[in-house]
């Protein structure tokens, strides 16, 4: 297959490079254009009012190209205009840390995947329920990054339907430890944020945002319910956001 790459946490990221790796292990051709900076947490923005420029970055066993914007330019610049012919599969990820429950309305790594959606390709949104292999010791997410290429090799993606996106998401353990995968659908649970205040140096006020989703609000065998408990979660995700329940309800008010 010729499959398109991409995330959210920069070209550099271990999690990319797993994916890269896995993907040329198993004869795919690959074709990387990925933010070159950190973009967790842009959704699906795109860039409209600079110019969007990129750079290829060629490295021992590596070849990409980085994006001066969001996930989402990088999958609109790259079926646009950089790569020759139309992917067979766009594969976002691996994500540093869970994109789970109200996290893929946040999500660039979600972003991205739901740009090439929109686009009627397949798509998959890769996550690890880790935050070390982007701050701390060298993880190895080669386990993780075999398996979601086996994943998406295994996927019939015509009895999918259109424009949905693959979310999958490994717990933090090692994969020979992981529960079985488990097809769930999102949580509806949502964070509970704080911003801790601080000052710099200067004695002006800056913001941390801080948060987690209580435990109490997670729905028996959701995402988050069954990746807390150690199991790799699949989730088909679709963006058609109409409330045909609402729709009915307003058209009985005579509005």
């Amino acid at each position: 297959m010729n499959v398109l790459l991409t995330n959210d946490d920069g070209i550099r990221a271990r999690g990319l490079r797993a994916l890269y790796a896995a993907l040329i292990e198993a004869g795919h051709t690959v074709s990387v254009v990925a933010p070159m900076r950190q973009q967790s947490g842009v959704g699906h923005s795109l860039t409209v009012f600079e110019p969007v420029r990129a750079t290829v970055i060629e490295e021992p066993g590596f070849t990409g190209t980085g994006v001066y914007g969001t996930p989402t330019d990088c999958v609109k610049l790259a079926l646009g205009r950089l790569l020759p012919q139309r992917p067979d599969l766009v594969m976002s990820g691996i994500n540093a840390g869970a994109n789970v429950g109200p996290d893929i309305l946040y999500s660039g790594t979600v972003g991205a995947a739901t740009e090439a959606a929109h686009e009627e390709l397949p798509s998959m949104a890769v996550s690890h329920d880790s935050f070390s292999h982007n701050t701390g010791p060298d993880v190895d997410l080669m386990p993780q990054a075999r398996h979601a290429v086996a994943l998406a090799s295994r996927i019939n993606w015509a009895e999918v339907g259109r424009r949905r996106v693959i979310n999958v998401n490994y717990p933090a353990c090692p994969l020979d430890e992981a529960g079985e995968l488990r097809i769930c659908p999102q949580t509806s649970a949502v964070w509970k944020n704080v911003y801790l205040e601080r000052e710099d140096p200067r004695g002006v006020p800056y913001w941390w945002l801080e948060g987690d989703i209580p435990i109490a609000s997670i729905e028996p065998d959701s995402d988050k319910d069954l990746l807390n408990r150690g199991h790799i979660t699949m989730t088909p995700l679709n963006f058609e956001f109409t409330d045909h329940r609402g729709m009915r309800a307003l058209e009985k008010m005579g509005l």
